[in-house]
């Protein structure tokens, strides 16, 4: 049998390559094997099993069973106050200003002297009318003296009845004139009074609008204005309600739930602007008689304590107003509160430590706690702290603690529900 040529596969070079000696061939053998060698291992690592990965812990969340608190409905309205008694302090008399007893913007009794009118002229009138009285006394001594010696003698017919009606009537006009001039010595006196000016009532009092040496003048339409004064305790705050919130208050009056504020006066709680909650108290005592057509609110006046001074007219002040009876409420810490597009949630844990998504109807806010109205019940557990790390249906690790609140609010008592359920 014949062999097969196998130059008939080569080429003329690579049969010539074929006849070289070994040491002689070039590295192209060696390199293509080192190729195979590398795409083996690549194939083998390939195909080498991933690692297992380490499985997570579920995340830690506070929880905490919602309040439920005996609470009343409220409004918070912005009121200012004004003071119960203001007092433009004005001159009576005419007279130069001798003196001012004051100090600017120093607190005042009732009977302090405040100025005091240069007295001697209106001093000099209420002798000159004292004088006029004492003449006058010794006339109507005199008169009186002859009337009755007239009367002597006319009842032994030595006087006529003319020369006694005489005597009668200037004993008379002697009287009525002592009259005239007394009442003329109380209007010097009064006149002479007014020249000290002293604190119609106890207050504030402010700047003086005159000094010494200055005339200062008195008339029917008011003299001269001295200065001001306004009183400090109590103090009167002013505030407008909606129209919601006085058909609000008008129906509870016909439920019998709130007391009409003509008839008696309600409580209410005032806040200045750096004050936290509303610590001063107090009660509306004047409710308007009509709706303002422009603004569409109701004019009310609550009367403040202003023991400590606080209080200026002219401040801008938080008013919080209750609405009825207090009923029992559910609340939770509004930290806990999500919303979505409008809708609040809260998120809660249930007995597979599962996270449910739980819609809820909120109302108003008490010191950092938000009423629950519809959603919750008092033995569900409510995520407080780690919101954002759980989502629906994942699995977490709850802690209890008490509902928190926010610092500086309202303290509620947080004592455990005495309806949970045991073991929770």
């Amino acid at each position: 049998m014949t062999r097969p040529s196998v130059s008939a596969h080569f080429s003329v070079d690579e049969r010539a390559d074929d006849h070289r000696p070994l040491g002689s061939r070039p590295l192209r053998l060696a390199g293509g094997l080192a190729l195979v060698l590398v795409g083996c291992l690549a194939i083998v690592g390939c195909m080498r099993a991933p690692a297992q990965q380490p499985t997570m812990p579920p995340p830690a969340v506070t929880v905490s069973y919602p309040l439920e608190r005996e609470l009343a409905d409220y409004a918070e309205f912005t009121g200012q106050t004004a003071a119960v008694k203001s007092v433009d302090v004005r001159a009576r008399v005419w007279g130069f200003l001798q003196s001012v007893n004051f100090t600017e913007g120093a607190l005042v009794k009732k009977g302090d002297l405040l100025f005091q009118i240069d007295p001697r002229p209106y001093q000099a009138l209420v002798n000159q009318a004292q004088s006029k009285i004492a003449q006058d006394q010794a006339q109507l001594k005199h008169n009186d003296a002859l009337y009755q010696r007239y009367q002597k003698l006319r009842s032994r017919g030595a006087a006529t009845p003319e020369d006694l009606d005489k005597a009668l009537a200037d004993r008379d006009s002697i009287q009525a004139t002592l009259m005239a001039d007394k009442a003329d010595l109380e209007a010097k006196q009064l006149d002479l009074n007014f020249t000290r000016i002293d604190a119609p009532i106890t207050g504030r009092v402010s700047r003086f609008e005159v000094t010494e040496g200055n005339v200062v003048q008195s008339g029917q339409n008011g003299g001269t204005l001295l200065t001001t004064i306004v009183s400090v305790d109590p103090m009167f705050v002013y505030f407008d309600i909606d129209e919601r919130t006085l058909l609000l208050v008008q129906r509870q009056v016909q439920s019998g739930q709130m007391k009409n504020v003509q008839e008696t006066a309600f409580p209410i709680s005032v806040g200045l602007a750096d004050e936290p909650n509303f610590p001063r108290q107090g009660s509306v005592n004047f409710m308007d008689n009509k709706v303002d057509p422009g603004t569409g609110t109701l004019r009310l006046r609550a009367n403040i304590e202003n023991h400590d001074g606080m209080l200026t007219p002219g401040l801008f002040v938080r008013c919080h107003l209750p609405l009825g009876a207090p009923r029992r409420m559910t609340l939770v810490s509004e930290q806990a509160m999500g919303s979505d597009q409008g809708q609040k949630y809260v998120y809660l844990v249930n007995d597979k430590n599962e996270i449910v998504y739980r819609p809820v109807k909120v109302g108003r806010l008490y010191g950092g706690l938000r009423v629950i109205e519809d959603g919750l019940s008092k033995s569900d557990k409510v995520v407080v702290i780690g919101l954002q790390r759980v989502q629906p249906g994942a699995k977490v690790e709850p802690k209890l603690a008490e509902m928190p609140s926010r610092p500086g609010a309202t303290k509620i008592n947080a004592t455990p529900n005495p309806a949970r359920p045991a073991g929770k």
